[in-house]
Order: structure tokens, then C-alpha cells, then sequence
């Protein structure tokens, strides 16, 4: 069975699509705990980006967080809050950026250990595991045959007034680490989160960092095989010019697709509301080399209310680690946030928010109560299955009227829905899209079930299976509903997903 998100363009024919749109679904902020952590300690003059990574180690039953900060900041330290909303922060070259640990039982109650590794102002009680390390990418490395090397990191070692260079360190349980080694080629500017993964597909180390180049910032993918020695790093996602640039962006895989969790600094107009503030949008790709935006201008994780000081704690600036599996299955997005501009005075602090699995970006009507129509590119069909994850649009009315649409609703006009809010899925299957549908295979003939947790069971009279062996596009028109994915026996197929396909069949 194979799965389809609807981000992937790859997927859709958009010369057959009608009153849609794609949305990002924001992952549900943990209002009761939020903020988890905040700046407490007296060497965390200002946590800044804080570039979280949020890991779980299932063997220790631990959630382990490495985040960078300014352990010296001459401009911040001993200001009162009254004095940083009277005048500019002044960002110094003279200040030391370092790596922070701090680990939590529950994802909920954090504690930051004194590790005892690093001295600060004469004493070695805190929880800094490197000074001079800027923008720390850690991860846990399933993929490791070295116990010595199961947790990797990638740093830029930035010392003021000598220079600046990557390099690398390896640690057995995520505390004792190995002393930094030095990228023996490249150094990129990389003044930002420098986010290591193992990749999947290639069997290879890949690292998202960032260069500048055309006057703006943007994200680049390197390659490693023995995490020490890097490819040089190339260009992988640009924003929109001054005012939507690419800060940083974890990535993380799923589904056989790159998904991006970019951090956008805008720029450009100091007069805008937005001005100096940070978002973050939703990036994908089916190969590395080239990522693009989700849902451009779309907040993946909404900035709090209001404006520095008395705004959300993260009313400024969003930084993202990569998403969590916590013990009971559950998916969050742990991030930091600021609250205020990014090169301005604001205090950080770490959060998350509850994400549903596959639950990213989803197709939705542009005008609601009227028709909406997708199609997909060509497909291979291999079987006897065919689901749509979907869910009904809440009633966009006054408050006392507003409520969600159950799963249950999700069922044929003909068979007594509510007619002042029709919800329904239909679909039929086409050789090409232009044509009639295939026999047996039409709107009207098809039936749609629950299956639990979104999942929406499409079939015919005829059997899905009956078309087994056979190729064509797949029609799904619906009402007041949204939907994030497609999934069964089916595989794509044709020159939207490869070149060279059979071109005399597509069409198009």
C-alpha cells in the first residue's frame, strides 16, 4: 500500500482541480504547559534562535534537548526589561555563542543538570557542554555500528577575533562528549542551525545549513558518509527576497518525502508590522537537491499575540527542532520561541505543540458550500484499496454556532445528510482525465466508509480491484471537506513524476 500526502505536488493534476487551495494544519499548542523552559540560569544571557534539537532516547526513557545561547553578551547582561523596551539591543561581536543540555522524564518538566564539563566564570556547576559553539545540530544515530559515536553533532566553532570553522563530535549516551574535530575541507558560513540527519533513501549523513548569496540567506544540503568528511554545500531552498528569507530549516523525513520545517525572517521594510520577525512555513521535497515551500506565507506554527515585552512568549521569533514520537505515539513539534524582533532585545523560551500524523498541509475548498474537485496525475492501480484521509470543515459562523463536522458525517447526500451543511466525498476513475470515466467507476456509483482516525474507505459495485493492471487518474469531488492524504494500491505513474515516461498517455 502505498501514501500520498497532498503537499506532493507530484501527486495532483492541476489543469483538473476547482475551488481548492492547500493549507497548513498548525500543530495544537500545549496551552496548559507552554512555556516548557525558560531563561533561568545566570549563564543564559539570552538564549536568542536557541536552535532547539528535541530527542528521545527510547533506551534511557529520556527527552534530551541541546540548544545553543550567548553565554557573554555585554549588551544584554544585567539590563531590566524596562530598559530593553526603552532603547535597540546592540548586537556585539564579542559575544560567545555555546551549547546548552537540559532533559525532561515526561517532554513536559524540564531540568538542566549540572554536567560539570565546562567552566563559567570560575565554576564548572551549570549545564554547558561546549563554549564557542554556534548555531549545534545533534542527533541520535540509529544507523550507528560505533557505541562510542550513537549521538553526532555538527557545530560552527566561532571564537571572537580567531575565526571560525565546522566541526564535528561524537558521544555514547548524549553527555560525554568527544572533543571537537574540524571539517578537514570546506567552511561555509553556517551562522545558523546546523541540522544533521541519517538519510534513508541515499544511506548517507545529509546536513541542512546555510550560506548567503545574491545579498540574502538560504538553505543548503551537504553529504557524508563517515560524518567527518563533507560534501561542499550546495544550494537547496531560497526564500522570497528581503522580506521572506530562509533563517533555518530542520528537516526531517516522512513518507518517503523531505519535509522542511523553515524558519522566515522578514526584512526589507522596517515601517512593516512584520518587520525583524521570524515564522515558520513548511518546506518539501521528493529529492534533497531542491526543496519548496508548502503553502507560501502560511504559518506552520502561529506567532503568539501582542509585542515585546508584554506579548506571548512567542509573539517574535520561531525556531524549530525536528518533530518527537513520544512514548505513547503521540507526535510534537518542540520549538523556541521569542518574543520579540530578532535582532532586538527578547527573551526565548522552549515549547511545543501537538501534531496528528500525516495531518501537514491539506487540500481545502476556496469557497465553502460549493463544489470542490481534485485529480490526480496518472496512477498505476494494483489492488483492491483506496482511502482518503479527510475531515469535515468546521461551520465558519458565529461562535455559539460553530461545531466540527464528525467522521460520520462523511457520507452520501442521497442517504439524509443535513442539507444546510452538505458534507460529502465522491470519486471515479478516469483512463485520462479528459474523457468520460471508466464504466462502473463513476461519482455517483461510488460509497465511502470510515475506517477510524480519518480514514475514508472509496469503492464501487465493481471492486477497485477489477482495474488491477490498468493506469489512470483518479477524481475526487467533494463538500466542506478537507483532505491530507490518499492512500492503497496504487503507485504513481507518468512524466510528473519522472522523465521519459509514456507521454502518449498522459493526456495532457
Amino acid at each position: 500500500m502505498s501514501k500520498y500526502l497532498m503537499l506532493d505536488r507530484r501527486v495532483l493534476n492541476p489543469q483538473a482541480m476547482e475551488n481548492v487551495s492547500i493549507q497548513v494544519t498548525p500543530p495544537e499548542k500545549d496551552v496548559e504547559n507552554n512555556p516548557l523552559m525558560v531563561q533561568d540560569k545566570p549563564w543564559e544571557i539570552r538564549i536568542d534562535n536557541g536552535y532547539p534539537n528535541v530527542i528521545y532516547d527510547k533506551d534511557k526513557e529520556i527527552f534530551r534537548c541541546y540548544y545553543t545561547l550567548f553565554t557573554d553578551d555585554l549588551d544584554t547582561e544585567g539590563t531590566t526589561v524596562e530598559e530593553r523596551s526603552s532603547r535597540d539591543y546592540l548586537p556585539r561581536l564579542d559575544r560567545v555563542t555555546s551549547l546548552a543540555y537540559a532533559e525532561s522524564k515526561d517532554g513536559i518538566h524540564w531540568e538542566k543538570p549540572s554536567l560539570n564539563r565546562v567552566e563559567w566564570r570560575g565554576s564548572k556547576a551549570n549545564n554547558i557542554l561546549f563554549l564557542f559553539a554556534h548555531g549545534t545540530g545533534v542527533m541520535l544515530d540509529e544507523h550507528s555500528s560505533s557505541p562510542d559515536k550513537k549521538y553526532k553533532m555538527v557545530t560552527k566553532v566561532d571564537i571572537p577575533g580567531h575565526g571560525a570553522h565546522m566541526a564535528v563530535a561524537f558521544s555514547p549516551d548524549g553527555l560525554d562528549w568527544s572533543e571537537l574535530i574540524p571539517w578537514p575541507e570546506h567552511n561555509p558560513p553556517a551562522d545558523s542551525h546546523n541540522l544533521p540527519f541519517w538519510d534513508e533513501k541515499e544511506g548517507c549523513y545529509m546536513l541542512l545549513s546555510r550560506i548567503w548569496k545574491d545579498g540574502i540567506r538560504m538553505t543548503t544540503l551537504s553529504r557524508s558518509d563517515d560524518f567527518i568528511h563533507w560534501s561542499e554545500p550546495k544550494e537547496t531552498l531560497r526564500g522570497r527576497g528581503f522580506e521572506a528569507q530562509v533563517y533555518s530549516m530542520p528537516v526531517f523525513f516522512w513518507n518517503n518525502l523531505y519535509l522542511g520545517l523553515a524558519s522566515i525572517i522578514h526584512e526589507g521594510d522596517r515601517t512593516d508590522r512584520d518587520f525583524d520577525m521570524v515564522d515558520c512555513e513548511l518546506t518539501w521535497a521528493a529529492e534533497p537537491e531542491h526543496f519548496d515551500f508548502a503553502a507560501p506565507g502560511q504559518s506552520l506554527i502561529p506567532r503568539g499575540r501582542g509585542r515585546y515585552p508584554a506579548g506571548d512568549f512567542d509573539c517574535g521569533c520561531i525556531y524549530a527542532s525536528q518533530p518527537v514520537f513520544a512514548p505513547n505515539g503521540e507526535l510534537w513539534l518542540y520549538y523556541m520561541g521569542g518574543n520579540g524582533q530578532h535582532t532586538n532585545f527578547r527573551e526565548t523560551s522552549l515549547a511545543r505543540a501537538l501534531w496528528r500524523a500525516d495531518r501537514f498541509a491539506a487540500l481545502e475548498p476556496k469557497r465553502e458550500e460549493e463544489d470542490s474537485l481534485v485529480t490526480t496525475c496518472r496512477m498505476k492501480f494494483e489492488g483492491e484499496s483506496l482511502e482518503v484521509l479527510a475531515e469535515g470543515i468546521p461551520y465558519r459562523a458565529e461562535p455559539d454556532e460553530a461545531r466540527p463536522c464528525e467522521a460520520s458525517d462523511i457520507r452520501d447526500t442521497r442517504k439524509g445528510m443535513d442539507k444546510s451543511r452538505p458534507v460529502y466525498l465522491e470519486a471515479q476513475v478516469h483512463r485520462v482525465w479528459t474523457e468520460a470515466p471508466v464504466p462502473g467507476f463513476t461519482f455517483e456509483e461510488s460509497r465511502v466508509s470510515d475506517m477510524g482516525d480519518g480514514w475514508k474507505a472509496i469503492q464501487w459495485p465493481k471492486g477497485f480491484d477489477s482495474l488491477a493492471g490498468t493506469a489512470g487518474c483518479i477524481k475526487l469531488k467533494f463538500r466542506n471537506l478537507k483532505i491530507w492524504a490518499v492512500r492503497g494500491d496504487i503507485c504513481l505513474d507518468g512524466h510528473r513524476l519522472w522523465e521519459g515516461a509514456d507521454m502518449e498517455n498522459e493526456g495532457l
